[in-house]
């Protein structure tokens, strides 16, 4: 039936509108029209079966051949109680007729007692009831059922019956089986022979399986083998179990007795085959069928079992290995499996093997199996009887079940050198069901087949204007699907009535359809097929649309990423305008979706994202492009790389050489993420003294899973083993069982034993105690001898400790001692100790070294030089030499005193050191002492000079702008003099023109601390390079860069603002970059008064950035003026916070300026004087801690040999001024308002205003300092040296 409801053929699988036929069938000729009527007509059967719905005349007498349907397997083997049924079913019309034979006589069931024929249509069943033992093995032997109506005769295939009574195992006597410990020995089973083989189960009587191993292990043959018996294995119930399944049945063998007789040593053997026993053997498998090879040995040590192929590598995908690799087992067995198989048992001994000599045979099997045909009148009949097998099968023929040689001769069917059954001219009276027979020793195939001769006239099944779609480049199918006896021949042709088969794209197929290959855009068309017989002419339309191909532009890339990582493929495909398309994903061929609320794919224009990639997300990702009537798909691959998994399971063997301190653990192979697996990490815990501490044991390589360890005594070991690759180790295996290994004496010593007195009267024995892992025993102590070096034959003293020392007193002052520390346990004494030589107590050194001398290197490094100290005075192991020296003053007046330390570490075997980062023209005090242990002796002591050195770099180099060719440069002097000053060196030169010569003055005056510089171009920059001197010369030059006024152009206050509170105002600007630093002045005035309100004007720096204006009314509208020289530069307005002016009190003479200023002095002169008095008391405090010995001055480690520690002097200074500048320097009370244009401003290296006036005479600070200034974070108050 057809989805439209309509009877018709049953068409090969479609794709849209396509039809995909068998193989071409090329018609040419007669036997090609014979051919066509037999293929025709294969059709017309199932057209008769719903012949009402067609609209054809079908004659009413067609009938059908029989066909078996159903019937009894080859082999029926039944046991008593078992319900015997053979069956023969079959359909035909008209109704079939059953026969059987029993060992070739008929037989006739329905007159047999206790036989009941099944009484239903198309049925020659029947059954054998009242079953028991004697009642079916009369009816054993081969049965064969015949089903026949008018047209012919079918046949079944043989059936075997057996019938088998209940299985019963043979009394027998079983004797105890007597054996040394060490030697092998098999237990046999010897089950019952059944034609269904039973399994076979070892249990005990508490119905508990015999464990089995490398060691014991069942045979195929159900034996039990023992490679060698243990003491352990001494039971007296060893029982055989067979269980046969067909009859539901399992008996049990009389118990086995194991007597297993103790030895005090176990002779090692080599292996030795129990099974089998001889050196080859000659199995025959059967093609198809699994191959089973054993081989099971004995030996001391166990012997391990390997299995080669001489003639090749074994097939890896198909080969198993079982019970220990003492079982090979290969599925599915081919012809090239033939060949030779060893087998080789291993122990340190030596090797056993034994040779499998296979050949693969095969039952027969079909290369070609005849088919039912139907053909016309006069047509030649073929039926086709292929077979193959090892060896080669004998084909025989049946018709209607008589064999051909029963059959009188007939010219109408012969048979081919081929085995093919060919019968020509046939006529209706020729219909006939055939049997093809073949056997071997291994099996028999049957096959039935009839011949049906019918007459009918052409009809096409397919529908009239039928249209088709396809894409360039495929293969179209047009269907022309008809019937007729004789069968129709079939033609098509194109629009214009010629045959479309001079193309050769355009191929026919023998069912009608029209296939063409490669298609193009101009062929769509309409095509016409025409179908006739000596009856009758029909022809029908199918219209061709031939639409673009689907193609993929940009597949996905195959990608290897890392586990957590995420992974993007991409796809971009063209489609036909016309038709509907989709891209999907697949994934190894199923398609792939979002998964809802889960964000682990994301699919949206051709883009597919997996997140958080696991081991499960690889393999195969395709993107397919679809529409109805094409599929693209592109493919890549995913592979997801990461450390390897766990290893499932281990396994410990070889119990027995725990004794040894050995056992042998084996495990199965990780997962290795694809990345090859490097080495495996084998650890081990102990519970019982360090739980959830795991140990190296080692590492073995990746290609090997077991490994014999050797372990340590007493120690509960448990094991895991994690394998490694390149991503790193994967997770821990799950721990194994837990084995003890005996105790055993030590068999280490402690280490690091040492003898250190921390008084001068004892000394304390110290020692590195021994981790628990080297106790081999529950607990460990040491014993600990020790006696006076070089007294030899006197004494050891000695005593048995637990803890990692002992204090030995009552000792002279650092004497030598001998020491020896053993670790001692239950089972005996470690090795015999070393003699390790240790000292008592220290005391002080007694002498100072003798100096020899200071040698000046330069003005700011000398070397120290003295003679070793005499040994015997030293009280100890001399360590080093503490050199500690310190700065007593200037050699210049009036430079303040100030002590500063600094030390170096010398070790003993040096007697000299290089004191480097001196201050040049300076005074020291040095002083040297031994140190040992306990501390450091006396000192010697020597005072030295630094001679005099170049200066450092002058501070704060300032320009000033004064005019368009002139510029003012402010400098502070060097923070270190190094010397006396003899002036300054003054150079400098423009940068825009390389070829002038630099200009230098020597400005010999060395209070000098400005220079104004004249006839400069307006619009050159200038390079600016001040250096102070000494007699040694120029010291290290401060760098300025830039130029006059008219280079910086018209001052520009860019972004300028004010803000306001109650009582203050803040005015603040950006300075342009580059722009030349000059003064001017702030002046505020108050608006609304009738009386204008002048403040007071304050004198600003253009790098200052902002100015805050205090003393404001509140509510108060205030004008802003910047002033320069008179010339108004900026102007505006702000209005302060609050709620009115304030209303001052009527003036009294407190409000006056002179007041004011009269309190003020006196404020600051009590301010100076309190100041005055707290330097003179930490002056005194301070020289009276120099005359104590430097806390610094210790003695120092070994590991500090060497270093030099020199406190450099920090200059003392105070907090910068506010940004207003109204902030005055000490010792000034002088307003800027007083000075007016005049005065000259001093500025930070940043250009900040510092407030120092330059016509004021700088004055040493109070302890002789040479520069003074302004408190600035580059201006100290005081400068010392």
């Amino acid at each position: 039936m057809r989805e439209d409801g309509q009877c018709g053929l049953v068409p090969p699988p479609t794709a849209p509108a396509l039809s995909l036929p068998p193989a071409p069938f090329p018609w040419a000729g007669a036997a090609g029209a014979a051919g066509k009527m037999a293929v025709a007509l294969r059709y017309v059967w199932p057209l008769l079966l719903c012949s009402p719905c067609l609209l054809i005349q079908i004659p009413e007498e067609l009938m059908e051949p029989p066909v078996i349907t159903e019937q009894s397997p080859r082999r029926l083997v039944v046991f008593p109680t078992d319900d015997i049924s053979l069956k023969c079913e079959a359909s035909g019309k008209p109704e079939v007729q059953f026969r059987w034979t029993w060992d070739g006589v008929h037989f006739k069931p329905e007159e047999e007692l206790g036989v009941t024929v099944h009484q239903a249509a198309h049925s020659g069943s029947f059954t054998l009831t009242g079953n028991n033992s004697n009642f079916a093995q009369r009816f054993q032997g081969t049965y064969r059922c015949f089903a026949s109506n008018r047209l012919g005769t079918a046949m079944s295939h043989e059936i075997r019956l057996v019938a088998e009574g209940a299985p019963k195992w043979p009394k027998e006597t079983v004797k105890p089986v007597e054996v040394e410990e060490g030697e092998p020995v098999v237990l046999p089973c010897h089950p019952p022979l059944s034609a269904e083989p039973p399994r076979i189960y070892w249990m005990n009587s508490k119905i508990l399986h015999i464990k089995q191993d490398e060691r014991v292990t069942m045979g195929q043959n159900g034996n039990l083998y023992f490679a060698n018996v243990l003491t352990t294995d001494n039971h007296s119930d060893y029982i055989c179990h067979a269980h046969f399944l067909g009859a539901r049945t399992i008996i049990q063998k009389e118990p086995i007795d194991l007597r297993v007789k103790a030895t005090n040593s176990m002779i090692d053997r080599k292996p030795r085959l129990l099974f089998p026993t001889n050196s080859s053997s000659h199995l025959v498998a059967l093609q198809g069928q699994p191959l089973v090879l054993e081989c099971i040995a004995e030996g001391f040590p166990t012997p391990t079992i390997k299995w080669l192929r001489p003639s090749g590598p074994m097939p890896a995908d198909r080969v198993t290995y079982q019970n220990y690799n003492k079982t090979l087992q290969l599925v599915n067995v081919g012809e090239e499996d033939d060949g030779e198989y060893r087998c080789l048992a291993e122990n340190p001994l030596g090797t056993a093997r034994h040779a499998y000599y296979v050949t693969v045979e095969a039952a027969p099997y079909w290369l070609h199996k005849p088919q039912s045909q139907l053909y016309g009148p006069g047509e030649t009949a073929r039926l086709d009887c292929q077979v193959q097998g090892r060896p080669q099968p004998e084909v025989t023929w049946r018709i209607n079940g008589i064999p051909l040689k029963e059959l009188s001769e007939d010219q109408k069917y012969w048979i081919n050198p081929e085995n093919a059954l060919i019968l020509s001219n046939v006529q209706p009276s020729d219909t006939m069901v055939t049997q093809c027979e073949a056997r071997n020793r291994h099996g028999l195939l049957l096959a039935n087949a009839y011949i049906y001769v019918v007459q009918l006239p052409t009809k096409i099944l397919t529908p009239d204007n039928q249209t088709y779609l396809a894409v360039e480049g495929s293969t179209a199918y047009l269907l022309c699907k008809a019937f007729g006896a004789p069968v129709p021949s079939i033609q098509w042709l194109d629009e214009e009535g010629a045959t479309v088969l001079q193309d050769e794209r355009f191929f026919p197929y023998a069912n009608g359809t029209l296939g063409i290959r490669d298609l193009q855009a101009n062929d769509t068309a309409r095509y016409f097929c025409q179908a006739a017989n000596d009856q009758n002419n029909v022809t029908i339309v199918a219209n061709l649309q031939v639409k673009d191909a689907t193609q993929i532009m940009q597949g996905p890339r195959s990608a290897i990423e890392k586990k957590g990582s995420r992974v993007t493929f991409t796809c971009q495909a063209s489609f036909d305008p016309s038709l509907k398309h989709s891209i999907t994903w697949r994934r190894d061929g199923r398609d792939l979706q979002e998964l809802g609320d889960s964000d682990k794919y994301f699919i949206e224009d051709g883009r597919l994202v997996i997140h958080s990639l696991d081991y499960s997300d690889q393999g195969n990702y395709s993107c397919v492009a679809s529409t109805k009537l094409d599929v693209v798909e592109s493919r890549a691959q995913l592979l997801v790389v990461g450390s390897p998994g766990p290893v499932p399971q281990l396994e410990l063997s070889d119990h027995h050489l725990l004794k040894q301190s050995q056992v042998r653990l084996s495990w199965s192979p990780a997962e290795d993420h694809n990345a090859p697996i490097e080495k495996y990490d084998v650890e081990f815990e102990d519970k019982e003294m360090e739980p959830e501490k795991w140990y190296s044991l080692g590492k073995v390589p990746g290609n090997q899973t077991s490994t014999t360890l050797k372990l340590s005594p007493y120690i509960h070991y448990t094991f895991r083993v994690t394998a490694i690759n390149k991503y790193g180790p994967g997770e821990p295996s799950p721990a194994s069982e837990t084995v003890v290994t005996p105790e055993a004496a030590p068999e280490k010593n402690p280490v690091d034993v040492r003898g250190e007195g921390n008084e001068t009267n004892n000394m304390v024995i110290t020692w590195k105690p021994l981790k628990w892992m080297d106790w081999n025993a529950p607990q460990v102590q040491y014993r600990v001898q020790w006696r006076p070096q070089g007294a030899r034959g006197a004494a050891w003293q000695e005593q048995i400790l637990s803890e990692p020392f002992l204090v030995v007193t009552n000792t002279s002052t650092f004497v030598p001692y001998e020491i020896k520390v053993q670790a001692v346990n239950s089972q005996g004494k470690g090795p015999e100790p070393h003699v390790t030589v240790g000292y008592s107590g220290e005391d002080f050194p007694q002498a100072s070294p003798q100096l020899d001398g200071v040698e000046i290197l330069n003005s700011s490094a000398v070397l120290v030089k003295w003679w070793p100290v005499d040994p015997a005075q030293v009280n100890g192991h001399l360590r080093g030499y503490n050199v500690t020296y310190w700065w007593e003053g200037s050699q210049r007046k009036h430079s303040k005193r100030h002590v500063h330390r600094g030390h170096v570490v010398v070790p003993a075997n040096t007697t000299s050191a290089i004191l480097s980062g001196l201050r040049p023209y300076s005074s020291y005090h040095l002083e040297v002492q031994a140190f040992n242990g306990r501390g450091a002796g006396p000192a010697s002591e020597i005072t030295f000079s630094t001679p005099e050195g170049v200066p450092g770099h002058p501070e704060a180099l300032h320009l000033e702008c004064q005019s368009d060719t002139s510029l003012l440069l402010h400098w502070q002097p060097p923070l270190s003099h190094n010397g006396v000053l003899t002036g300054y060196i003054l150079s400098y030169h423009p940068l825009d023109e390389g070829g002038k010569e630099q200009l230098s003055f020597d400005l010999r005056d060395p209070e000098l601390r400005m220079h104004n510089l004249t006839n400069l171009d307006p619009h050159l920059r200038y390079r600016f390079q001040l250096q102070a001197t000494t007699k040694k010369g120029p010291g290290e030059a401060i760098v300025r860069e830039g130029g006059t006024m008219a280079l910086s152009g018209v001052p520009d206050f860019g972004n300028i603002s004010a803000t306001a509170g109650e009582n203050y105002s803040i005015v603040s600007w950006v300075p342009r970059e580059g722009r030349c630093n000059f003064g001017f002045h702030i002046r505020f005035k108050a608006l609304g008064e009738e009386k204008v309100d002048y403040l007071p004007s304050q004198y600003v720096s253009y790098n200052q950035s902002s100015y805050t204006q205090w003393d404001l009314q509140p509510d108060t509208d205030y004008e802003i003026h910047l002033l320069k020289e008179k010339m108004l530069l900026h102007q505006m307005a702000v209005k302060t916070n609050g709620t009115g002016r304030v209303r001052l009190p009527p003036a009294g003479f407190t409000t006056e300026g002179w007041f004011i200023g009269f309190v003020s002095a006196i404020i600051l002169l009590l301010l100076i004087l309190l100041i005055l008095c707290f330097i003179k008391r930490s002056k005194g405090v301070k020289d009276k801690e120099d005359t104590q010995v430097d806390s610094e001055a210790r003695p120092m480690k070994d590991e500090t040999f060497g270093e030099y520690s020199d406190n450099e002097e920090k200059a003392f200074g105070s907090s910068q001024p506010s940004l207003n500048g109204d902030i005055k320097p000490l010792g000034s009370d002088d307003s800027l308002a007083d000075y007016g244009g005049s005065v000259d401003v001093q500025f930070n290296e940043d250009g900040s205003f510092i407030g120092q006036y330059s016509g004021k005479k700088e004055k040493e600070a109070a302890g002789g300092n040479d520069s003074s200034g302004a408190t600035s974070p580059i201006n100290p108050t005081v400068t010392l040296e």
